[in-house]
C-alpha cells in the first residue's frame, strides 16, 4: 500500500531550512558591514605630480647684525680750586746770644768719617801667580841648600814629601806657614822652617793689584846612598 506525500507537511520542513539559511546569510552581511573599513582618499597627494620648484629658492646670506655702540665716555669733572691764600704769621726768634760786629764766628769743622779697615782677602787662584826670585829652579836649588836632614829621620831611613802651606803677602813675604801633611821625625818641622826663612816672593796679582794668595809646597826629603 503505498503512502500519499502531504504536500503540506514538505512545505513546513522547507520553511525552517529557509529560516536558518536567511538568518546565517544576515548575520554574515551584518558582520561584513562593521568589518569593512572605507579611507578618504582626498587628503593623499601624489608627490610625482608635483611641481618640483626647489631650483627657484635661493640661498640667503645670514644677516650680520651691528656691534652694540660703546659706551659714552665719561669725562673728568674739572673742578676748580681756589688759589691758596698765603697765612702772613709773625715768627719770633729769641736768642740768648748777643751777636755785634766785632763777634766772631768760629768755622764749623766736620768730623771726618772713619776709615774703613779694608779686609784682605786670601786667594787661592790668581791671575798672576806668586813666583819665587828666579824660578822654580832656584827655589828647589834654596831647599836643597838650606834643608838639614833630621838625624832622627836619617837614622830609621825615612824619606818622602812634607806638604807645607803658607801665605804669599802683598809685598812677597811669608806668613802663615804650617806643615800639612808630613812624614814626621822632625821632617815636618824643617820644612816649615826652610820656607820660613825663604826670601820675598814675586806677590800674586788679581785685576792687576798685588794680593794675598795661599800656596802648598811639597818639600822632598831624599837620603843619598
Amino acid at each position: 500500500m503505498e503512502l500519499k506525500k502531504n504536500p503540506k507537511a514538505d512545505l513546513n520542513k522547507k520553511w525552517w531550512l529557509f529560516y536558518f539559511i536567511g538568518l546565517t546569510v544576515t548575520l554574515g552581511v551584518v558582520l561584513t558591514a562593521f568589518e569593512y573599513k572605507s579611507y578618504d582618499d582626498s587628503g593623499l597627494v601624489d608627490l610625482g605630480s608635483v611641481d618640483d620648484d626647489f631650483e627657484d629658492i635661493l640661498d640667503i646670506p645670514p644677516t650680520e647684525q651691528p656691534p652694540p655702540p660703546p659706551p659714552p665716555v665719561q669725562l673728568p669733572e674739572i673742578i676748580e680750586v681756589p688759589d691758596e691764600e698765603e697765612i702772613e704769621e709773625e715768627i719770633e726768634v729769641d736768642l740768648d746770644v748777643e751777636v755785634t760786629e766785632e763777634t766772631v764766628v768760629e768755622d764749623i769743622v766736620f768730623e771726618e768719617a772713619p776709615e774703613e779697615e779694608e779686609v784682605d782677602e786670601i786667594f787661592t787662584i790668581v791671575e798672576d801667580k806668586p813666583g819665587f826670585p828666579g824660578g822654580d829652579g832656584a827655589m828647589y836649588k834654596y831647599l836643597g841648600k838650606n834643608i838639614d836632614y833630621p838625624s832622627q829621620a836619617r837614622r830609621m831611613g825615612i824619606e818622602g814629601r812634607v806638604f807645607v802651606q803658607f801665605v804669599v803677602n802683598k809685598d812677597g813675604s811669608i806668613s802663615d806657614v804650617k806643615s800639612i801633611k808630613g812624614i814626621g821625625a822632625g821632617c815636618d818641622e824643617e820644612a816649615a822652617r826652610v820656607i820660613k826663612s825663604m826670601p820675598k816672593w814675586k806677590p800674586g796679582k788679581q785685576r792687576g793689584r798685588p794680593v794675598k794668595v795661599r800656596m802648598v809646597l811639597p818639600v822632598f826629603f831624599k837620603l843619598n846612598n
